[in-house]
């Protein structure tokens, strides 16, 4: 329900559950025992089961098939009332054990359970079955259009044949199924699902890398992108796979138009600008998103010593490499151009420190700010700079249909680098308030939210998606 709000959906009225209408469905059945369309039978499941029979060949009547109504009427009231242990009797639909449907052969309509309802307590120790209930609650709440995915397609006549047993007038509520919503790189199934969040393959239910509404939320994603998502994909009728790739697309999409832009730094080496004076901060004004004129601008400390990313630096970079190496020149954004002169490593051969020089005439907005190099590159002030824990989702799987290979299990395709977790990041003062949902582009890698494991103390991010799907590519 949390869920279907945070969509942006809501009830007409209120929530509607089947329990509401027990007494109403206990009527209904006894009506359908009266008119010799239902019957109690001592049998047990496997039984029952065993003489359903297979759809090339009839099924074999239940030796309580032809009760008679008062005693039928009888059994079913001492059901009612407990005077039965659990799977001592059934209550069952009379139609066809002949029907090539498996389901119109005397389905089972009530079981006892001596077992207290969350909704009506103990008033009740039989229970109606999903087949019977479904069709009696739509039609007791008026539903036009009862809609589900195409495995309860041959449910629809004992759907239709319940009705036909209650209905007054010409109003039917109609059921109509569709194909349901398959996503490449995941699986779909509840129970499947279920197995992921118990055997501790995922963390929950909302484990960001889960296909579910609470899971999405948790990732970053947004009720406009979730609804953009459906808009394009539409209804079938049968079957199909969904590219992931245009749910990432639709998030990227909204985002882009309204997430803050903001400098974030994930393997941070530190860069001391040798030129620039010591104990200096200027605060460099930047953009919050040009893509919304109305999100104003910022001002980011700036200081003689910074943080860029690690891969952003190679000591002999190829001929189109266009960020930072020896001798080489890039522009920090909304703030100069610097070139580096020198860099130490430590005795594993990591790059600890890089020494650059700046040229004061070409601050971003200046006079000078018209000078070009190839390369720009994001950056945080390390005396400014907050840390954080970043997570980083990719795809739960690393087969586009984990579900589709019968003779594998579905597990045997998880990947294992779903999830990495970078700690020591380095971020811009101004994310110190951030709150857990809130989005926010970092500069040049990607959407990321505010997680519910963050602190006062720590701040922990979501990768919603990167920048550009890198995955195809990755995988091609």
């Amino acid at each position: 329900m949390e869920d279907i709000r945070w969509l942006g959906f809501q009830w007409h009225d209120k929530p509607y559950y089947a329990s509401d209408y027990f007494d109403q469905l206990y009527e209904w059945a006894v009506k359908m025992i009266r008119n010799g369309k239902a019957y109690v039978d001592d049998q047990p499941q496997e039984v029952i089961s065993e003489q359903r029979g297979v759809p090339t060949r009839p099924g074999i009547e239940s030796p309580y098939r032809n009760r008679s109504v008062e005693e039928n009427l009888d059994l079913f009231e001492r059901m009612k009332n407990g005077e039965f242990p659990n799977g001592a009797k059934v209550l069952r639909a009379k139609i066809d054990m002949s029907s090539p449907n498996m389901h119109m052969r005397d389905p089972i309509m009530y079981r006892i359970l001596h077992e207290e309802h969350h909704r009506t307590g103990d008033k009740w120790c039989i229970y109606p079955m999903y087949d019977y209930a479904h069709g009696q609650s739509d039609y007791i709440e008026g539903i036009t259009h009862s809609l589900c995915t195409l495995e309860f397609e041959i449910h629809r006549p004992l759907y239709d044949w319940f009705l036909d047993q209650i209905a007054e007038g010409d109003y039917r509520p109609r059921q109509i199924e569709f194909a349901r919503l398959n996503l490449s790189y995941t699986v779909m199934s509840k129970r499947k699902l279920l197995q992921l969040v118990e055997e501790g393959l995922v963390n929950g239910w909302d484990d960001p890398r889960m296909p579910t509404i609470s899971g999405l939320r948790r990732r970053g994603y947004t009720p406009q992108s979730i609804r953009s998502f459906a808009d394009r994909v539409g209804i079938a009728k049968r079957d199909n796979v969904i590219d992931v790739g245009l749910l990432e697309f639709s998030v990227r999409e909204h985002l882009n138009q309204v997430a803050p832009r903001v400098f974030a730094v994930l393997e941070p080496v530190k860069v001391i600008i040798t030129n620039y004076p010591e104990g200096k901060i200027e605060e460099m004004e930047v953009d919050n998103n040009p893509e919304d004129p109305e999100a104003g601008k910022r001002k980011v400390p700036f200081s003689r010593e910074i943080y860029i990313e690690r891969n952003d630096f190679m000591e002999d970079p190829p001929r189109k490499f266009f960020r930072m190496g020896p001798g080489r020149e890039v522009r920090l954004k909304g703030a100069y151009i610097i070139k580096c002169e020198d860099y130490k490593k430590d005795e594993d051969g990591n790059i600890t420190e890089i020494y650059c020089t700046y040229d004061p005439e070409t601050r971003s907005g200046g006079s000078g700010a018209n000078r070009k190099v190839k390369g720009t590159l994001h950056w945080v002030s390390v005396p400014h700079a907050i840390e954080a824990e970043v997570r980083l989702y990719d795809r739960l799987f690393m087969d586009e249909d984990p579900d589709g290979h019968k003779d594998r299990d579905f597990r045997e395709f998880l990947n294992p680098d779903s999830l990495k977790v970078v700690t020591n990041c380095k971020l811009e003062p101004s994310l110190k308030s951030a709150k857990p949902n809130d989005k926010f582009q970092f500069q040049r890698l990607g959407y990321f939210c505010v997680d519910k494991d963050s602190t006062d103390e720590e701040l922990v991010f979501n990768r919603t998606v990167p920048l550009r799907d890198s995955w195809a590519k990755k995988n091609r």
